[in-house]
């Protein structure tokens, strides 16, 4: 969840390594360091509690040098303050390390380097292997790193730095994404690719138990027991553009804004509208193996969750295929039942989640197939699974996931459809779907016409306290996803419910003036949703009603009514989710909410 930069350079680095913890700061933001070292040059430390922003205002004038590592942090062990800032040094004050991860036998480090007489001095994780890697040291920094990594148990994904070896950088990965940056003069470190683009596009993925030794000429990997490892160069595709905000006040907005091309991206050359076929490149898999396939399980966290549920329903109505959405968090330790034919399908914006790949790695451990579906080209995710689908959807910095979401959801019509043709969907009612889903780019522009009405929504509602979400059908896993947008950025309680549950229990908590957003489209139980609207405000509730265009009954029944075009079934979530994204933007900006880095959350989610 923490974001990692390091440079070892001909030149000075600290602007760079500044650039890059902004590109990063969406992994956490509670906390930010940098150390520094050159030829001649003592290591030199500058941290600030915050975001990156104050740490650059404070930095002293001759704050440089051509080796330097950098972290933005998101507090795991420690709250956020000066001494629990990254990076940490060992005793002797020559290494710095930034970490990102969980050490998990961290106590009995720390416990075994007290013994020895070493003093700590903060509360984290991260210090005990700085500490250790010190106590390791033997006048070679790799060497050191290698040997205190072979004691350390838990995740991590680590960059090191020592003035005694000033011209080098020793980086290493477990669980956590690592990435290094290769130039003719010039080698980087990061946690991911957003701030290598700005510098180089040649980059090299690190895997899991891997150790890197960079200077500004060379570098080599091993594996932590020695093992000399060649990776091949990749390139990335990565567009500084897509990295600023382009006259939009926050990155979330200018994310939902982006949606309409999103969904061009994830049709573009895999949907033909006129026979209903679906060719998925990264679906490595033939059709007759795919017939033999007599159950589904998606297991995801988050919003990502939010969007396996949607797939359920979009399978199990269209391809009739049994499925079993599942938390990633709880898949492996519940003890799941798998086979040979079984499909599970792991789905993460980053590819990095780690409770999504525990699940990745449960799964083939019993022998299922593993797809799956992620949005970043070269993640951990991508590369483990046996085949998959990327969703395209180019890079989200704001930390609540809009056009990652909606991407997630085409990735499952797209599924859907290649099931069903599988199995029992007759052509013409593929055809039908392709039509729909070739629909939906102009859909949302039309949405996004209504931005206006649905602010001065917002803020009619933002004082309120509480709220809940509820839709049917198709319509029910995104009541859950708005309640969850609402919460992550407006810090409003908000509950998603299917609409007639709401009967069970949750009415009690209705009072006047509580806002009740219903997702009431025309659909075959629209009936019952307008059912369930007269029962909330018979107790006083302020409803605003997501409806089909053209429905003039609904305006009896709901305080604010906002319209979106009319869709299938099964893509109408993709639709009604641009309006419950600005709902709930708006809502936080009228809140005075910081709506791109809410409080306590991070983006990438690569601790348990």
């Amino acid at each position: 969840m923490c974001g990692i930069i390091g440079c070892c350079s001909r030149g000075k680095v600290v602007d760079s390594l500044i650039d890059g913890l902004k590109r990063l700061e969406y992994r956490g933001y509670d906390s930010a360091g940098l150390a520094i070292t050159g030829p001649g040059q003592p290591l030199m430390l500058h941290k600030s509690v915050g975001q990156v922003a104050l740490l650059q205002d404070s930095l002293p004038v001759d704050f440089e040098g051509p080796t330097g590592i950098a972290h933005t942090r998101w507090a795991t062990h420690g709250a956020p303050t000066t001494a629990n800032t990254h990076p940490h040094t060992d005793q002797s004050g020559h290494i710095a390390v930034v970490h990102n991860g969980i050490i998990e036998n961290y106590s009995a480090i720390k416990a075994f380097l007290e013994g020895e007489g070493v003093v700590f001095q903060s509360e984290t994780d991260t210090e005990a292997l700085a500490q250790l890697i010190g106590y390791r040291y033997d006048g070679d920094l790799f060497e050191a790193v290698r040997g205190a990594l072979l004691e350390v148990e838990g995740a991590y994904g680590i960059a090191v730095i020592d003035d005694r070896e000033p011209e080098a950088m020793v980086a290493a990965r477990k669980g956590s994404p690592l990435i290094l940056g290769i130039s003719e003069h010039t080698k980087w470190v990061a946690s991911d690719a957003a701030p290598l683009a700005a510098y180089t596009r040649n980059v090299v993925y690190l895997e899991d138990s891997e150790i890197a030794y960079l200077t500004p000429d060379t570098y080599r990997t091993t594996t932590l027991q020695s093992r000399a490892v060649v990776h091949k160069v990749e390139r990335i595709d990565l567009e500084i553009e897509a990295l600023e905000k382009r006259g939009f006040p926050h990155f979330m907005l200018k994310e939902i804004y982006e949606q309409p091309e999103v969904m061009r991206n994830v049709f573009r050359g895999r949907l033909n509208p006129e026979t209903g076929e679906v060719k998925l490149g990264g679906l490595t898999i033939s059709n007759r193996e795919l017939k033999k396939i007599n159950r589904i399980i998606i297991t995801a966290c988050g919003t990502s969750w939010h969007a396996a549920l949607g797939g359920e329903y979009m399978l199990e109505t269209y391809a009739r295929i049994p499925v079993e959405v599942e938390y990633a968090s709880e898949f492996r330790y519940r003890r799941p039942l798998l086979n040979s034919e079984d499909l599970v399908i792991v789905v993460s914006q980053s590819g990095e989640t780690a409770d999504t790949l525990a699940a990745l790695n449960e799964a083939q451990a019993q022998g299922a197939y593993v797809m799956g579906i992620c949005n970043a080209v070269g993640s951990t995710i991508a590369r483990a699974t046996d085949f998959g689908v990327y969703t395209h959807a180019g890079p989200e910095i704001g930390v609540a996931s809009t056009k990652a979401y909606t991407a997630q959801l085409g990735a499952m019509a797209l599924l859907t459809l290649r099931f069903g043709r599988l199995h029992h969907l007759t052509p013409e009612r593929a055809i039908q779907i392709a039509q729909g889903i070739e629909k939906l780019p102009e859909q949302i522009e039309r949405v996004l016409e209504s931005n206006e009405s649905i602010r001065e929504i917002a803020e009619a509602m933002a004082e309120a306290p509480n709220c809940l979400y509820l839709g049917r059908g198709f319509n029910f896993p995104l009541a859950l996803e708005g309640a969850l947008k609402m919460k992550e950025i407006a810090y409003i309680h908000a509950e998603g419910y299917p609409a007639a549950e709401m009967k069970h229990g949750p009415i009690a908590l209705i009072d006047k003036g509580m806002p009740v957003i219903f997702i009431a489209t025309q659909d075959r139980i629209y009936d019952k949703v307008v059912s369930n609207i007269e029962q909330v405000r018979a107790r006083g509730a302020f409803v605003i009603a997501i409806a089909t265009q053209g429905d003039s009954s609904i305006y009896r029944y709901a305080d604010r009514v906002i319209e979106i075009p009319p869709a299938m079934d099964l893509l109408t979530p993709i639709v009604a989710a641009v309006p419950l994204q600005l709902l709930a933007y708006h809502c936080a900006v009228t809140r005075g909410c910081d709506v791109d880095k809410p409080r306590n959350l991070a983006k990438s989610v690569t601790v348990e």
